[in-house]
């Protein structure tokens, strides 16, 4: 590669280069609302998605976890990748690409994090409302034909009220009955054969993720 030269003679160090960043939207259920996490642009405080300039010898998604590690305590994720920013008015600072990602975990997990509703957010530094848009449209689509495809209710057992509930708090306008959800929903789970307790009335039955869900 080091003496390739293209039809006009020119080496690939011959043509401008822009930066290139990862900007992630981390997604949760918060207080019944889903939220993402928003940190403090460094430069006038504005809020923002967490992000990085990708280093050298770096993959995307390694920047995205360097980042997240750094700004949000987090670890052991993985990013799914949306789409490319790349307005040439994007970042005032320069030409700079922004490769989207999309991270979702338990609310436990964000410990101190800034959380905010999605739909409470208002104005984020640079593209990164659009960026939040596109995560949000991202997350419902992998929930309306799947149960918790992201694992927000955590690794223990629950119970068909509490997926329905968290389906509905990540996609509060989708209609739907509720013997509707739960015909789609059930085949793909595990019956534990255990019940919930410490309720009223009959206990309601405790469910799992099959393996090709998780």
């Amino acid at each position: 590669m080091t003496g390739y030269r293209d039809p006009s003679g020119k080496a690939l160090t011959d043509y401008p280069r822009p930066s290139v960043a990862v900007d992630t939207a981390v997604l949760t259920i918060a207080d019944g609302a889903l939220s993402v996490l928003l940190v403090d642009d460094a430069r006038d405080g504005s809020r923002r998605l967490p992000g990085t300039f990708l280093h050298s010898g770096e993959v995307l998604a390694d920047a995205v976890r360097r980042s997240l590690a750094d700004k949000a305590g987090l670890a052991g994720l993985e990013p799914v990748q949306l789409q490319v920013f790349d307005a040439l008015d994007r970042d005032d600072r320069g030409w700079v690409l922004s490769v989207a990602h999309l991270v979702a975990v338990p609310a436990p997990l964000l410990r101190d994090a800034t959380l905010m509703p999605v739909t409470d957010a208002g104005p984020l530094a640079f593209d990164h409302a659009e960026i939040l848009e596109l995560a949000v449209a991202r997350l419902r689509a992998d929930y309306a034909e799947h149960p918790d495809p992201w694992g927000l209710l955590g690794n223990g057992p629950f119970t068909l009220l509490e997926l329905e509930r968290l389906h509905r708090v990540v996609a509060p306008e989708r209609p739907g009955r509720k013997d509707t959800f739960r015909r789609l929903m059930e085949p793909q789970l595990i019956d534990t054969g255990e019940v919930e307790h410490g309720t009223v009335g009959k206990p309601a039955r405790l469910f799992a993720k099959s393996h090709g869900d998780s």
